[in-house]
Parts: C-alpha cells; structure tokens; sequence
C-alpha cells in the first residue's frame, strides 16, 4: 500500500469499505474482492481488505475497540508497542511531571496515543511517509490530533530543546526474544538469548545516538532489546524490563529517575520490583515442596533473588532461575507449582509415570534441558482425564524432572 492507496482508506468509499469488511473472515477474502469490486474501485478494495487483516492481527495489542478504528501498516502492527505496556510509560511519564515530549522514531503512533490519552504533548516524528500518516490518522480517529503533532524527518535532525522528555524506539535489528532464562550466570551475561549478540550500533539510529539524545532532556526513556546486557546499561541510567502477561514485551533505560536500579515490571497487575544494590544469589538447596518459577521481566532483571528472599527460597542449581521453597507463600513476581516428583531425566521413565496415573493434559517447561517439550509429548504419548507439568532441568548440576501442578490463587497480579 501507498500513499494514495491510504488516502483512499480515508474517503467516504473507504469508510464504507472498512466498516463493511470489520467481521471479514481472511477465509472468505477472494469472494468478498470480487463481490466488492462490483461496486468499488479494484485498488480500493484491495488496499481496503490489506487493512482490515492488520486491524484483525492489531486486536491483540490494542485492542478490540481501538485497533477497529487505527490505521496499520504491516511494520506498524509489528513494531509497534502493546497498549499496556505503552499505557504503563505513559503513567511513568505522567508521574514524572512531564508535559510536553518528543517520540523519536513515533511509526505508526502507538506511544503517541498513550503519551496522549495521559495529559502530554507529542511531537512524534518518523522518517516513512507511510507510517506518518497512519499516526495521523490515528490521532484523529481516537480524538487525540490537538495533543499530537506528527512530523516526517529524520530524528537526528530533530532539536528536542524545550521538551520535558524524550521517548526513543530505534528500530532493533539485533537481540533475543522476551522470557528467556538468563545464560550461566545469574548476575552475567552479554549474549541475547538465541546466542546472538546484542549489538547496539546495529539499531537505526544507532544506540550510541538515541543515549546522547537522551541526555539533552530533563526525563528521557530508550527502548532497548530485551537481551540487553547488563554491562551495556549506562551508570546514570535506570533499567526496566516489563512482562505482559508473563511474556517480557520489552526493555527500556529511563534517564532522570533512579540511577542504578533495575526494576522488573510485571502487566496488567503492575507490581515493580526494583532494587539499586543487587542481593547474592540464593544457595542451592534440595528441591522442597513448592517449585517457583520467576516472571520473564524478574529474570531478565537478574532479580531473582529479590523475588526469592520473601518465599525463603533458594535455588535448585546455581545457573537455574528456579525457586524451590518448603512454604506456599503469594507473590507477585512467580507462579508456584506444588512438586510431587522429583527425578532423574528419563523419557521411558516419565512414560510410564503418566501412564500410570492417566495424564493426557501435560504442559512442558524446560530451563537448562536440551530436549523440547514437543520432542517430549511425541515421545510420551500422554493419555487420560488428568493434568500435570513436568520441568526439565537441572538439579544441583544433574538432568532431572520435576512433576507437579500450578498452584492456584497465590498470585497478587
């Protein structure tokens, strides 16, 4: 899609299309474009039908009700920030007495339209044409065009001088996925999971730049790769891992706030756990009767011992980022799974366990195993009415399971 296919969307024709084509089934799409073009524009149609597959797909980030009136680009729905996590930002912001902010790198305007809807005044600049009128034509639509202004240009040739705050998302051509454990060392670290390595001059623009843009502004907030290293975090900056939903969406170093800490954010609930002087890591103690596994966003924060101090827990290896404890106790900041089983690894084993007492719902974990979960279902076949977990891992250094189930209702999120 184009500009001038764009613009369509915005006509009375492409209104009328878009409304029409909001309970379309992408299963259906060859027969709704040739009933359309009967009475459409072919390139409308088109263009028409590619935006209504974003908007499906945008349901999970946004939201039913705003995702149906926004405008995508295929990067856009990609790229841009979950609400809550962008919601969350914005109260951070908020908080911080900001009123008016630069967003550098804005795209489709997702950050913008929080920025806004909490009080603050963006200038929220992108260098694609494409993606400028999308955020345009989403602060229109969610009623929010007097608090933003969209600038096409290059953010480094935008001068921030005389805004509260900065807000910058390069775009990462490097790092790991959120939720990964951390590598072999609770505290280290300088590769992204998968093994890549976090590269930061890789970033357009590169990180080197969106720090010093950073720093020219009273409050400042850089969104970095969740993998980032530990060591790459500048001293007067604060670092923030933040979860949705146990799934750690992204990482970003605020500047003007807390320098030092590290905080680990955890949506929708919105428990923060932070610290400036790291704890040393919990002992290795034999597996007790409660298994606790920490949220994405506290491991990639290396809190896992501020999350295991309250429990009275310690670890069951020294490089596993599982909690084992003897008490049930609620937090916030992990799930508990009640330990029935504790085993030396082995598939033959682990078949004839479920067999036995008749489990066919088995979910699979793994940290610090080789072996997938899939690989572990094909070969055990589970069977019967019942439920259960099994972790794959390592107990002070040895492959093991541990075979359990959550336990319900001790978590305050």
């Amino acid at each position: 899609m184009d500009l001038q296919g764009f613009a369509g969307l915005l006509s009375g024709d492409g209104q009328a299309l878009l409304a029409e084509l909001r309970e379309h089934s992408p299963a259906d799409e060859l027969a709704a474009a040739t009933r359309l073009r009967r009475t459409y524009d072919a390139g409308l149609v088109s263009a028409a039908l590619g935006q209504a597959r974003l908007r499906q797909r945008a349901v999970a980030k946004f939201g039913e009700e705003d995702a149906y009136r926004m405008y995508f680009t295929p990067n856009g729905v990609e790229q841009s920030t979950r609400k809550s996590v962008a919601t969350h930002r914005a109260e951070r912001f908020k908080a911080l007495g900001v009123r008016r902010l630069a967003d550098l790198c804005g795209g489709i305007g997702g950050d913008a339209l929080a920025l806004a809807r909490a009080g603050i005044e963006v200038l929220a600049v992108d260098r694609d044409p494409l993606a400028c009128a999308a955020a345009r034509a989403n602060a229109a639509a969610l009623g929010l065009a007097d608090l933003i202004e969209v600038r096409c240009a290059d953010v480094t040739e935008v001068d921030t001088a005389g805004f509260d705050a900065v807000f910058v998302d390069p775009a990462r051509r490097t790092g790991g996925p959120g939720g990964a454990a951390r590598g072999t060392s609770m505290r280290g670290g300088g590769r992204a999971a998968g093994g890549r390595t976090f590269d930061p001059e890789a970033y357009a623009p590169p990180l080197s730049w969106a720090l010093a843009a950073a720093r020219t502004v009273p409050f400042a907030a850089v969104k970095v790769a969740p993998g980032i290293p530990h060591e790459a975090v500048p001293p007067e900056a604060e670092a923030e891992w933040v979860s949705d939903r146990g799934d750690v969406k992204e990482a970003a170093l605020w500047f003007g706030t807390e320098p030092g800490a590290v905080r680990a954010t955890l949506l929708p609930g919105g428990a923060s756990l932070r610290t400036a002087a790291p704890l040393p890591d919990p002992e290795v103690r034999p597996v007790g009767r409660y298994l606790y596994e920490p949220d994405g966003a506290v491991i990639r924060a290396h809190l896992v011992a501020e999350a295991a101090a309250p429990l009275d827990g310690g670890l069951i290896d020294e490089t596993i980022a599982y909690v084992t404890a003897d008490e049930l106790r609620p937090t916030p900041y992990a799930t508990a799974y009640e330990i029935g089983d504790v085993l030396p690894f082995g598939l033959k084993r682990l078949k004839a366990l479920l067999r036995e007492r008749e489990v066919g719902v088995l979910t699979v974990k793994k940290r610090g195993s080789a072996v997938e979960p899939e690989e572990v279902r094909r070969r055990v076949k589970p069977q019967g009415p019942h439920a259960a977990t099994v972790f794959l891992t390592r107990v002070a250094g040895a492959p093991s399971m541990l075979i359990g189930r959550p336990v319900t209702g001790t978590s305050q999120t």
